[in-house]
């Protein structure tokens, strides 16, 4: 409580916004009302400062709070939400068939400008959102600015995002079947080579050699498991919520669901722009696959070792050293302890 009235009366120079809004005061706007288009400045979408702002921007705050630098690898996500969002609008007859047309294939030129590495990053795109509407609207002029129509940032970030780590964890997946299956069928073409199998570094047993690889192939396999498992929560579908209470038109989230590919919708809106379980979950996930990593390169550290001598390391994987130039490091393998600690 203290805290809490301190914190007050630091702020009473803020200006309040009204917090209550009749219902009668909102109404439905035809696709043809030009009121709900952003406005557009020399420097780009105020998307963000659209509103009860008059005053600009701090140049200081413009750069502690854009977040373009990180989000702009997303930008073929933040398109394909983009197009389907403008479908989902023209079937909730918020927009007409031409606009929808409009939109979709500025939009697709917009695509193409980032494949083609043409596309220009200007003063006031804070983030890939604002930036490439930014452009479709340098393109397609102002019926650019309709495709906000009800979505928020809230939605369309956490919609990329999870676009975005959908098609990461299906390359991942495909990395992990294609190690998975060199390294079995390793073990299968070596499997009469013997080696001793060790405990604290002391020779314990005999053991094959495809035994030990083998072992890693079990890790990594239950690795892309976990990764699977991750996928059936972050592929559903968040859009179509608005900013934390639901679209103010709507929209079929389920027939835009089908569109991106989503298993389904997050039911409640809160949750839905929240939510950020999944990418821990990913993080979790991903750090215990460098644990495996780590092993895995630990081991061949110390086999490739004068002291072990089971396996000799390619050239093409090994670096010299300075101080001993006979001697082949294996650098990249330390590059992966490393990184997993």
């Amino acid at each position: 409580a203290v805290f809490r009235s301190t914190a007050i009366s630091r702020c009473r120079f803020v200006n309040l916004p009204r917090l209550i809004t009749s219902s009668r005061q909102v109404r439905k706007f035809s696709s043809s009302d030009g009121a709900h288009v952003s406005s557009i400045s020399s420097v780009g979408f105020r998307l963000s400062r659209s509103g009860r702002f008059t005053g600009e921007t701090d140049p200081l705050m413009e750069k502690f709070n854009a977040s373009i630098g990180y989000d702009k690898r997303m930008w073929q996500q933040d398109i394909t939400g983009s197009i389907a969002y403008a479908a989902a609008l023209g079937r909730a007859g918020l927009l007409k068939p031409e606009e929808v047309k409009s939109l979709q294939d500025g939009l697709r030129k917009v695509l193409k400008e980032w494949q083609d590495g043409t596309f220009e990053l200007k003063a006031g795109d804070e983030d890939i959102h604002t930036a490439n509407e930014r452009r479709l609207t340098e393109i397609i002029g102002p019926v650019g600015g309709k495709l906000h129509t009800g979505r928020s940032r809230n939605d369309q970030v956490v919609t990329d995002v999870r676009l975005w780590l959908r098609d990461e964890i299906k390359e991942l997946q495909k990395h992990y079947k294609a190690l998975i299956a060199c390294v079995t069928d390793r073990a299968e073409k070596e499997i009469d080579f013997l080696m001793p199998g060790y405990t604290h570094l002391q020779r314990a047993q005999p053991i094959r050699w495809s035994h030990w690889l083998m072992c890693y192939a079990w890790q990594w396999r239950r690795d892309a498991e976990r990764l699977a498992d991750v996928y059936k929560r972050v592929n559903m579908l968040p859009l179509g919520v608005g900013a934390l209470s639901g679209h103010p038109f709507g929209i079929d989230r389920a027939a835009l669901a089908a569109d991106l590919g989503f298993d389904g919708v997050i039911q409640n809106s809160l949750d839905a722009v929240g939510d950020r379980d999944f990418i821990l979950e990913f993080l979790q996930s991903g750090s215990l696959s460098m644990v495996h990593m780590s092993r895995f390169a630990e081991d061949l550290i110390l086999y490739s070792s004068s002291e072990f001598g089971f396996v000799s390391l390619a050239d093409a994987y090994s670096t010299g050293r300075w101080s001993t130039p006979w001697r082949a490091g294996v650098c990249r393998s330390g590059l992966h302890t490393h990184t997993a600690c």
